[in-house]
């Protein structure tokens, strides 16, 4: 993953999102990670995941419930 100062993400705003549209794009401030920026689509993937996953979770919370445990 390509990794950019937050002044130089600031200052080519422009390429970064060009980039972010192919790959996720670090951003560090005062040298430590702050950010990832990433496309629309990926973000998209990752929260349908997350759904999923939180979904498989209440659905066993569920199902231990009626089972008594």
């Amino acid at each position: 993953m390509e990794t950019l100062s937050a002044s130089d993400a600031k200052r080519e705003f422009g390429e970064v999102l060009l980039k972010a549209q192919r790959a996720p794009i670090g951003i560090n401030k005062n040298g430590k990670p702050v950010a990832v920026m990433l496309s629309a689509s990926a973000y998209a993937e990752i929260e349908l995941m997350r759904q999923k996953v939180l979904q498989h979770e209440i659905d066993l919370g569920i199902a231990d419930i009626e089972a008594g445990r």
